[in-house]
């Protein structure tokens, strides 16, 4: 609901902007055509998580990572890092705080270990770890629009995502060694709900996932996947199927934030600062993405930096390490952060945000310049 509210407010200030001529019809127009895409593929890639989780498809990765780990705990963990890295590459950081989160509780409530390790990793990855392909976040998406193609993006980022993972998994693992020993006896798995639909709807993902990084546009697999989902997921369970699996307020909060950030831009911040950041650097880029994403969101900061980095490949990169990797601080930082904490409360597990703040305070930085200092060895 909050979601909406802003959204509406931040579309409405677009539109008092483009009605004043603040914000110049094509400017306007320029905008809506680079747009539609990423909210295509944002509206499509959600109907395809929340009829996969709707399936059992997490809950099932999940009972095979923890049979893998046959009741050693540091195993288990591991196997949860890589599921957090997997989902939040292809399918974004918010699927891994909104759906992935809940199974990996499930998961280690029914083992009875310690939560608190695998919640912090499972938040931290799905920031740290949105680096990789241009589906795992959403400010990816919008560089895609200056990087070229997934190859091209891929080229950059390979090696600061690499590094940006690297850096919170050793935190938390150095942080929380003592509860990551031992070993665990798992629940027998439940039986899914319903087969059939289980393994079409892997089927489904899983060419979904291979298509994704085959360098077509991505909203148009996402698209197809999604209707194909939509088709057998109401012959199997219709009544699962209708407009809420459509994120309403997500796509009015995009919108509005879209169409108020080129505002701003169009009413003088492009040209201050281009200005103020005139012969800055990738450090200097990333610094200031990773500032702005803890003080008024990841997604608002790249929106704001981005017309001063968007001339160089590298700066945009440094920009997108920032407000990713560095949007660790803060509880709304990223809207996934905000996701994953409301799955913990309704778990019943309590992370203080001053906690949270304080070990971000750390490993923030530290993942940050990991992140610059992986891509200018590489690029």
């Amino acid at each position: 609901m909050r979601t909406a509210v802003v959204g509406a407010a931040l579309l409405g200030v677009g539109v008092v902007a483009l009605l004043t001529g603040v914000l110049p019809v094509p400017a306007a127009v320029a905008l809506a055509e680079r747009v539609w895409p990423v909210l295509a593929f944002v509206v499509a890639m959600t109907v395809v998580t929340e009829l996969a989780a709707e399936a059992g498809l997490f809950r099932a990765v999940g009972e095979v990572v923890t049979r893998r780990a046959r009741g050693r705990t540091a195993v288990l963990w591991c196997g949860v890092v890589v599921l957090a890295v997997v989902c939040t590459v292809f399918f974004s950081l918010d699927t891994t705080a909104v759906l992935l989160t809940p199974v990996v509780l499930a998961v280690v409530a029914h083992a009875g270990l310690d939560a608190r390790p695998f919640a912090l990793v499972t938040v931290w990855v799905a920031n740290a770890g949105s680096l990789l392909l241009p589906v795992s976040n959403l400010t990816n998406l919008l560089a895609a629009h200056h990087l070229g193609n997934v190859r091209e993006f891929v080229a950059l980022t390979w090696a600061p995502a690499l590094a940006c993972v690297a850096v919170p998994v050793l935190a938390v693992a150095v942080l929380h060694h003592r509860r990551l020993r031992g070993r665990y006896t798992a629940d027998a798995p439940e039986p899914a709900a319903d087969a059939p639909l289980l393994r079409r709807t892997a089927v489904v993902v899983t060419l979904l996932l291979v298509a994704l990084v085959s360098g077509a546009p991505v909203w148009v697999p996402a698209t197809v996947a999604a209707v194909v989902l939509l088709v057998v997921t109401a012959r199997r369970r219709p009544g699962t199927v209708g407009p809420g699996l459509v994120p309403w307020s997500l796509l009015l909060f995009a919108s509005g934030l879209f169409l108020a950030a080129e505002a701003l831009q169009e009413a003088g911040l492009r040209a201050l600062l281009a200005q103020g950041l005139l012969g800055a650097g990738p450090w200097t880029f990333a610094a200031a993405g990773a500032l702005g994403a803890n003080v008024v969101d990841n997604l608002p900061a790249y929106l704001l930096l981005e017309p001063a980095a968007a001339h160089d490949p590298r700066l945009l990169v440094a920009l997108l390490i920032g407000v990713n990797a560095g949007a660790l601080v803060t509880p709304w930082a990223s809207l996934a952060t905000l996701l994953w904490h409301r799955a913990l409360v309704r778990a019943g597990l309590d992370v203080p945000w001053g906690r949270y703040a304080l070990l971000g305070l750390v490993v923030a930085p530290l993942t940050v310049a990991a992140g610059v200092g992986a891509l200018l060895l590489t690029s």
